[in-house]
């Protein structure tokens, strides 16, 4: 059983896989001005690299969490993640109001898949 590091500094990592899993760290936006749909965008697109990177796609996520500054802005969030969440393949998922390590930053969305044939 191995575990694997990826896209590592001496904080943490960006993707770690194990036993067919591959966990992500949780992707804020690259352009904080965005408003928070265009701010989701950058971030799925950032998942979705990391996850081929990892032999995954959104086509196999198993969880997700997802932290927003604002609830008055979630229908933005979710305008987004309904555009890029495979039809018929929602992965179980929580969503909350919370402080982001930034203030610019309006969402950060944390994933789990599957690493099919793992």
């Amino acid at each position: 059983m191995s575990i694997q590091y990826h896209d590592s500094n001496t904080r943490m990592s960006q993707a770690t896989l194990h036993n067919g899993t591959v966990y992500l760290a949780g992707q804020v936006p690259d352009d904080a001005s965005a408003d928070m749909r265009g701010q989701t965008e950058q971030v799925l697109a950032k998942i979705e690299r990391l996850l081929a990177g990892a032999g995954s796609s959104k086509e196999h996520l198993l969880s997700a969490q997802i932290w927003v500054t604002s609830m008055a802005e979630l229908d933005q969030m979710n305008a987004a993640w309904d555009a890029w969440v495979v039809p018929g393949r929602p992965p179980v998922r929580a969503a909350t109001e919370a402080k982001l390590a930034k203030p610019e930053w309006k969402v950060e969305i944390m994933v789990i898949a599957a690493i099919p044939g793992a």
